[in-house]
């Protein structure tokens, strides 16, 4: 499962059943991957991004800085506790 605008959880988290939610592992790799060459190319930048909006068709994606990112309708919000995370 995956955040879009309409859906933004602030925890991360099904309210169901109180569990974090997975992201599609394709989405999960694509924003990993914006995330690591933004720091190849930013070393020394200290302000760290809250996540990553990722348009859930193209793949692509920009880093965000804000608590609560505005997404575009076909955008999904991988949180920066996935993006550091080693479980594919």
């Amino acid at each position: 499962m995956v955040y879009t605008s309409q859906q933004w959880q602030q925890e991360y988290q099904d309210t169901r059943t109180g569990l974090p939610m997975l992201l599609d592992p394709g989405l999960l790799r694509a924003a990993r991957q914006i995330y690591h060459s933004y720091y190849d190319v930013h070393p020394n930048l200290t302000q760290r991004p809250t996540g990553v909006a990722i348009d859930r068709f193209t793949y692509r994606g920009k880093l965000i800085f804000r608590a609560k990112p505005i997404l575009l309708p076909q955008e999904c919000f991988v949180p920066l506790s996935q993006l550091e995370a080693e479980i594919y």
